[in-house]
């Protein structure tokens, strides 16, 4: 019987920050830096251009190295320049030496217009490079606002707006569409919000009413057996809608950017999340172990140990029937807090990565039931993660389990 071959493995994604500064900033090719290039290199050109054109004109105008235009026939010619000898000369030895001593005229002249003129055209280069530095900088400051209200908006901030004024060019429309773009945002995400409120009222309390009045028949001793039973299945069944839809709107609260942000140790939370799973763990026989260094955020410390507890959580649940363990590290690497969870357990092919981040999604199977959970786990550690600045990665264990890794900026 033929097998199904696996999916081809998916590339890796990006580790890199795009929010990182660069090492030597003063060195990124900016557009206003090309310009300034730009504007002065042409002027540099065509002064360039422009003083070899002159100084061929006046070589050309002076003749040098020709002969001169007239001869002496006989007499006696002293200088202060030209070392002439001062007594009577021959005619031609004469004019031999007039005739040396003009060109050497001729060619300082020219030396001296071309190295002035290499001065001037230096002077005005420098002017040319810095003037067109400023009006470089001058025509590009719409784009530098439209870049600030850009970073300001990725803080969650949707009410900043450009407001741009001036000519109606390409950089007004720009800026036009893009506070176009922020009011749909913000529209958006207001119903958003004013739908999460309401999703929040409306799904927990008939489900918090349920669990009252399935309590309430589950505590009289004289309801059947068979009662009983349904009463609890129905009773696990509303347990798990109910963390359902706590997964959901933490996932869809997550996905914004954090605003209220206070010191957190990652090492702290984790160190509660162990606290909370330690119970379970020691039911299936699963051993906890590992480094906790301090390694202090900033952020939320309710969404920050969600993501350790499901993480640890997931750690201990797929994990291997005997000798299993889990092992929970913290630390400070390069500027951020680092958390790694990694565990025994089944063999994860690389293709299937990027699928267990997926809402409703698990190892080999979609939207399946299981006492495992309600399969929003790694979703909500991602978007919790995002919306801290920071990402998370997972990595395959030789042997089996996962190494699950989250990066936070400190």
């Amino acid at each position: 019987m033929a097998t199904t071959p696996p999916p081809p493995q998916a590339p890796p994604k990006p580790t890199w920050d795009p929010r990182s500064a660069a090492p030597f900033p003063w060195l990124r090719p900016t557009i206003r830096i090309r310009l300034t290039l730009l504007y002065g290199g042409m002027f540099l050109i065509a002064g360039i251009l422009l003083l070899s054109i002159i100084y061929l004109l006046a070589a050309n105008a002076l003749n040098v190295g020709s002969d001169l235009p007239f001869q002496i026939v006989s007499g006696q010619v002293s200088s202060d320049i030209c070392q002439l000898r001062s007594d009577r000369l021959p005619a031609d030895e004469l004019n031999r030496s007039l005739n040396d001593c003009v060109n050497e005229q001729r060619q300082h002249a020219l030396d001296s217009l071309l190295s002035r003129s290499l001065l001037a055209l230096l002077g005005l280069a420098v002017i040319a490079f810095a003037f067109g530095y400023a009006m470089a900088g001058r025509v590009l400051s719409p784009l530098g606002r439209i870049t600030r209200t850009a970073r300001a908006v990725a803080g969650s901030d949707l009410s900043r707006r450009i407001e741009l004024d001036g000519p109606d060019d390409e950089l007004k429309e720009l800026a036009d569409t893009f506070d176009d773009m922020l009011e749909r945002l913000q529209r958006a995400f207001t119903a958003q919000q004013r739908f999460v409120g309401n999703a929040s009222h409306e799904l927990r309390t008939p489900l918090a009413i349920n669990r009252t009045l399935l309590e309430v028949h589950l505590s009289d001793p004289n309801a059947p057996v068979e009662l009983q039973q349904l009463g609890k299945t129905l009773l696990a069944t509303n347990e798990r809608s109910e963390q359902l839809v706590e997964g959901l709107l933490l996932l869809a609260r997550s996905d914004n950017q954090i605003i209220e942000r206070k010191p957190v140790d990652v090492a702290e939370v984790a160190t509660q999340a162990i606290d909370q799973v330690h119970a379970e763990a020691e039911a299936k026989g699963v051993r906890i172990r590992g480094e906790r260094k301090p390694a202090v955020v900033q952020g939320n410390g309710v969404l920050l140990e969600r993501i350790a507890l499901n993480l640890v959580q997931n750690a201990v649940r797929y994990n291997v029937a005997e000798n299993g363990w889990v092992e929970v590290t913290t630390d400070v690497q390069h500027g951020q807090a680092i958390l790694v969870v990694s565990n025994t357990g089944p063999v994860v092919p690389a293709y299937e990565i990027d699928n267990i981040f997926e809402p409703f999604r698990r190892l080999r199977t979609e939207r399946t039931g299981s006492d495992k959970g309600v399969g929003l786990g790694l979703s909500i550690v991602r978007s919790v993660a995002r919306a801290h600045g920071g990402h998370i990665s997972a990595q395959p264990r030789e042997g089996g389990g996962l190494v699950m890794r989250v990066s936070l900026p400190v």
